[in-house]
């Protein structure tokens, strides 16, 4: 058996090890579960701040005083703009009330209501209309302006509707550039978020067979790479699986999507097609696991205790947050020199080429960003067991990484002086 064959196996029987032992456990269903207990706290949230919305717009109101000459007209032009709205963008509901006398009162009358919310209500003739609005009726008042401007315009052509339009829904032939974009971010958004939550449970993988002694037994059967391989493709192997199991559910949950939800995602078709996007945002989140995976595999082994560990999190969430930034920059503007540096840095490569695929129709680059991405795991890979080997092993895994950064810092000076 050569030598690369030797290691891979090697490498393999860690990686089975790492994923039974991190499988087969109660904590892993909570793990699984995650994102349903986290979606449920934040749709309880959302549905409590949905309804309170809800309560308050319910009573908004806007108020039109008109003499019962004018109401007629001012009631059929508002019905004809409100067909321009949507049911929850729609303004508040109109009321119209006849004048009473006193028109300043009368508006303060009902400005001050403690019934209603009414935000704007128009007065005087509707050549010259005076419209009074609190903070929120600003737009409320310019909708009231327009209901007024279209009821004198309906009595020069009469109140019926002039023209019968009839709409005919096409589909584009290509994607269409808006659709690229937004496609674009949520691939890089998609990529990120799979990432951020999987590869940090990389970093306390290693601190912990330090702390146990296991790392010394492995080191001493196994090369370090091997090592650090077979712990990386065994998490990945975890991370596989709690993605096809929420794949799995999402599919079954999109089944009962209304019609009208598939011209939405039909919209936001990438420029390389479904079936090859899929492909390459699967090829790009195993590429970014594995390479945010063996940094912070290479880091976290320079950890040996849980504080180490805790102190790590904070740069390795920065560093993460920072790739997703500079990758959605580079969405935005495709082919400019931030996107073109997103797609050659290592650590953002995945995320920005993600974003590529779903805005350029090009397949080409794609080979090229997953041979270069698949060199530097190499790379970080080798460093990171090199590093292990000659800062841990050879200094005995008592020795803190704030100790081997700071020496000076675990030294005491004791003042011989005497008086």
């Amino acid at each position: 058996m050569s030598r690369v064959r030797r290691q891979l196996r090697q490498a393999l029987t860690i990686a089975r090890r790492d994923f039974v032992a991190t499988v087969f456990t109660p904590i892993f269903l909570l793990f699984l579960f995650a994102p349903l207990i986290m979606g449920s706290f934040g749709a309880i949230g959302g549905l409590g701040a949905a309804s309170a919305a809800d309560s308050a717009a319910q009573t908004l109101r806007i108020v039109a005083i008109a003499p019962p000459a004018d109401s007629r007209d001012l009631a059929a032009a508002d019905r004809r703009l409100r067909r321009l709205f949507r049911t929850e963008e729609a303004p508040p509901e109109l009321r119209i009330v006849a004048p009473t006398g006193d028109p300043k009162a009368q508006v303060r009358a009902l400005m001050t209501d403690r019934q209603e919310d009414i935000i704007a209500v128009l007065h005087g003739p509707l050549a010259r209309p005076v419209i009074a609005f609190d903070a929120q009726g600003r737009r409320s008042a310019a909708y009231l302006a327009e209901v007024a401007e279209q009821t004198l315009r309906s009595r020069t052509a009469g109140n019926a509707d002039l023209s019968q339009p009839t709409l005919a829904r096409t589909a584009h032939a290509v994607p269409r550039q808006g659709g690229r974009n937004q496609s674009a971010f949520l691939a890089v958004f998609g990529v990120f978020f799979l990432t951020l939550f999987l590869a940090g449970q990389v970093v306390g993988s290693m601190a912990e067979e330090r702390t146990n002694k296991v790392i010394e037994v492995l080191a001493a059967a196994v090369p370090l790479e091997s090592v650090f391989l077979g712990k990386l493709l065994g998490m990945f192997g975890v991370a596989v699986l709690f993605v096809g199991f929420w794949t799995l559910v999402l599919a079954n949950v999109a089944a009962l999507l209304p019609p009208g939800a598939a011209g939405e995602i039909a919209a936001l078709r990438p420029a390389v097609g479904f079936g090859p996007f899929a492909l390459l945002f699967a090829a790009y989140f195993t590429m970014a696991y594995l390479l945010l995976g063996s940094v912070f595999l290479g880091v976290g082994a320079q950890a040996s205790t849980a504080r180490e560990i805790q102190m790590l999190s904070l740069p390795i969430t920065i560093l993460q947050v920072a790739m997703f930034a500079l990758s959605s920059a580079a969405a935005s503007k495709p082919g400019s020199a931030v996107a073109t540096f997103a797609e050659l840095f290592p650590l953002s490569s995945p995320f920005a080429m993600a974003g590529h695929a779903a805005s350029t129709p090009d397949l080409w680059p794609h080979f090229a960003a997953l041979a270069w991405q698949a060199l530097w795991v190499a790379i970080f890979i080798s460093v990171g067991a090199r590093l292990f080997r000659r800062g841990v092993l050879q200094s005995g895994s008592a020795t803190g990484l704030w100790l081997r950064l700071f020496p000076r810092a675990g030294r005491t000076t004791i003042d011989t002086n005497v008086n």
